[in-house]
């Protein structure tokens, strides 16, 4: 679990608290995968349309392959640390990605 370039222990992702984490996995739930990598994995193309989207929607879904877990969650973090997002959870091979906009963030998340 990753956020930019500060790397996470088991508790989770820096800078967000258990009530803020448990805040975006709530509104993450009815959320469909809008970002899909495929057998390439992490390429400059999935970058581009993950910075997009997280642009735009600030809280996205991400689904990579089935395959080996360990790769996967590579993966994952690789992606988060590239767009500067925040990786909130991964359940089997979907992860949830945050980062609010710095101009007017759409989703408020409680106080720590």
């Amino acid at each position: 679990m990753d956020k930019c370039a500060h790397p996470a222990g088991a508790a989770g992702a820096p800078g967000l608290s258990e009530r803020q984490r448990k805040h975006l996995r709530a509104l993450a739930h009815a959320l469909k995968p809008l970002i899909r990598l495929g057998s390439a994995g992490l390429t400059a193309a999935v970058a581009r349309e993950t910075e997009r989207a997280l642009r735009d929607h600030e809280l996205i879904k991400v689904k990579a392959p089935g395959g080996d877990r360990a790769a996967r969650d590579e993966v994952f973090v690789a992606l988060a640390r590239h767009t500067g997002s925040t990786l909130v959870q991964r359940i089997g091979n979907v992860a949830v990605l945050y980062r609010p906009r710095p101009e007017l963030p759409g989703i408020l998340i409680p106080d720590a």
